[in-house]
């Protein structure tokens, strides 16, 4: 087991989907049926004390709230203060839910400790210091409490029947974000050792599909799937800027696939739990 992180040059402005509507976005896709179940299979129970890692909006700290009543409490942690007001704003005013800032790089001492520790949607941007992260985080956990690790593979490379520019961009676009900004595309597949290498015991993966998207698509996967791509567009402009046709046909032709009744499209969703020796 590595040391505690102390110090980290990773920063707000380093967050790949920073944006002033950021927090919006987040608390526009969160699927309240989909959050819970996994939350369930984490073993979320009535009385325990949760921490929530990078809780963006705030929405899904309150839904993970809901779940551990009565008597439970929880502390949801960010490193954007925007995102935290936003968070305290429509979620915050409550007995037992707080919201602090945290940077999960660095020492967490003061936070306490946890029954259980929730990580959802945060390692694939954190390729390099992912492992590391974990184990700052084993530090924070009760003895036999819980770390629940929830991420996606293969990120936004499954779908059919994609046109073949559309295809070879947005393998381009992945693969640069991949190798250029610390995000990783195949963290799903590394939860799994991460809680082995980092000593948990009790290990239990699960495996399912997020944005599975076929026929009509709602609202709030069009907004969701509109803002990555405007957003990876900006980060990864050269390779849109080659697109043939231009920015301009690549928009429309993401715009033309994702409301096409016909697509198929999903992410394989990798959700890992494991214990602390009590």
């Amino acid at each position: 087991m590595q040391d505690a992180p102390t110090k980290s040059s990773r920063v707000a402005n380093d967050y790949l989907m920073e944006s002033e509507e950021e927090a919006v976005r987040l608390d526009i896709k969160t699927d309240p049926d989909a959050l819970r179940r996994q939350a369930l299979w984490c073993g979320l129970k009535p009385g325990m004390r949760v921490l929530d890692c990078c809780c963006g909006s705030g929405k899904t700290t309150s839904l993970l709230y809901d779940l551990i009543q009565p008597g439970g409490s929880i502390v949801g942690i960010d490193f954007s203060e925007q995102r935290l007001s936003y968070a305290q704003e429509h979620y915050g005013g409550r007995k037992g839910i707080e919201f602090r800032p945290q940077n999960l790089c660095e020492t967490m001492d003061d936070l306490g400790k946890f029954d259980l520790i929730w990580v959802r949607f945060v390692l694939e941007y954190f390729k390099k210091e992912a492992s590391d992260i974990v184990g700052n985080l084993k530090r924070c956990l009760k003895p036999g409490g819980t770390l629940c690790l929830i991420d996606l593979d293969y990120n936004c490379l499954t779908h059919y029947d994609v046109p073949a520019p559309l295809a070879a961009t947005l393998s381009a676009i992945m693969d640069s974000l991949d190798k250029q900004n610390n995000f990783d595309i195949f963290i799903g597949r590394k939860l799994y050792s991460f809680l082995y290498d980092n000593g948990f015991q009790n290990i239990e993966v699960e495996l399912m599909a997020h944005n599975l998207l076929y026929g009509s698509i709602r609202d709030r996967d069009k907004y969701n799937w509109t803002k990555k791509m405007e957003m990876a567009a900006k980060i990864s402009k050269a390779v849109i800027d080659g697109y043939p046709g231009g920015p301009q046909q690549f928009y429309s032709d993401v715009d033309r696939f994702i409301g096409d009744p016909r697509r198929f499209s999903y992410t394989p969703l990798l959700l890992c739990k494991g214990s602390v020796p009590e």
